[in-house]
């Protein structure tokens, strides 16, 4: 099954198979849609092109398509179309290339200049005709379109769940959740006494800066999660000991949105948290508990670990 458009210069060169998905849960759980874009392969075959002639490129696995900054498939292939290596690309739809339009106008220009045809589950298109731009161009609008309005009904649903306080977030280190999602107190002894020991401290020297050298004179270190929520116990730093003075769950409060990722300004990094500042508080929401002050907290929290070590804390108490 042949093609006006494919012409025996694209045939000379190569066939390129771009095959991505956005997450590596998808890579895992979407199989079907994993073989349906290696299968591009026959549709080279079919088009004319000779096996040895048909790359795969599929180093993008796990990588979303916002933006091309870390996707080295994607460069790579930019490069070699740049190079007049490639003849035809082939994808199952646009938003596999990209979901940038400052990312996908690009390729089209070079496409275009290069006599690269583009293919997807709909047809193949040529960049260098007006209609193959338009509708390559309207494809592209559509797929960015899609993503920003992927992006506002997550973070719709996210904020809501967040205003009834239950967005259940990583808890800090000396709290847990029950089966039945109920905050309470780490039941790690030494975790306990290790937490009090840190706001008692600060209760009597006022400054993060004397508790940390207070601990580290003790060679006492502090109880933190990391990124995957298992705890560890790390040297007392100012900005270890700060966050956790700052922490609003240890006063059983719930706090969403107090930070944003801030768009890098060197190309190619990636965006920075930041806190939020200003009157922008739509993601602000405090519930379960107000919110306090830093010595309010710690004194809650000091009174709260007085008390059982099997009273519950404020349901859903997590800070991000």
């Amino acid at each position: 099954m042949g093609s006006e458009l494919v012409k025996p210069d694209h045939l000379d060169r190569k066939a390129v198979v771009y095959v991505r998905q956005s997450t590596p849960h998808q890579v895992i759980i979407n199989q079907e849609s994993l073989k349906l874009q290696y299968a591009l392969s026959q549709r080279a075959r079919d088009l004319g092109w000779r096996e040895a002639d048909i790359d795969v490129i599929d180093s993008d696995l796990g990588q979303s398509g916002a933006a091309a900054a870390h996707r080295r498939g994607f460069k790579n292939l930019v490069a070699r179309v740049t190079l007049g290596e490639v003849g035809l690309i082939l994808s199952m739809d646009v938003t596999r290339l990209a979901r940038n339009c400052s990312d996908w106008y690009p390729l089209l220009d070079v496409c275009g200049h290069r006599r690269c045809l583009i293919a997807d589950r709909d047809g193949i298109y040529d960049p260098g005709t007006p209609n193959g731009r338009l509708l390559l161009g309207l494809k592209g609008t559509i797929s960015e379109l899609e993503l920003h309005t992927i992006r506002s009904q997550m973070t719709t649903g996210l904020i809501a769940k967040a205003e009834r306080g239950d967005l259940a977030l990583q808890l800090p280190a000396g709290l847990v959740r029950d089966p039945s999602g109920v905050v309470t107190k780490d039941p790690n002894i030494e975790v306990q006494e290790r937490l009090l020991l840190l706001f008692e401290t600060f209760l009597k020297v006022r400054t993060a800066a004397h508790v940390m050298r207070t601990f580290t004179s003790r060679g006492l270190a502090l109880p933190r999660r990391d990124r995957h929520g298992d705890l560890r116990w790390q040297p007392a730093t100012v900005s270890a000991v700060t966050a956790m003075l700052k922490n609003p769950a240890y006063a059983g409060a719930f706090v969403y949105g107090r930070t944003w990722q801030k768009p890098s300004q060197i190309p190619g990094q990636r965006p920075q948290k930041s806190p939020r500042r200003g009157t922008d508080s739509r993601r602000c929401c405090a519930t379960i508990a107000p919110s306090t002050s830093t010595s309010r907290a710690v004194e809650s929290h000091a009174m709260a670990q007085r008390c059982s070590t099997a009273s519950p804390i404020a349901a859903n108490a997590d800070t991000r």
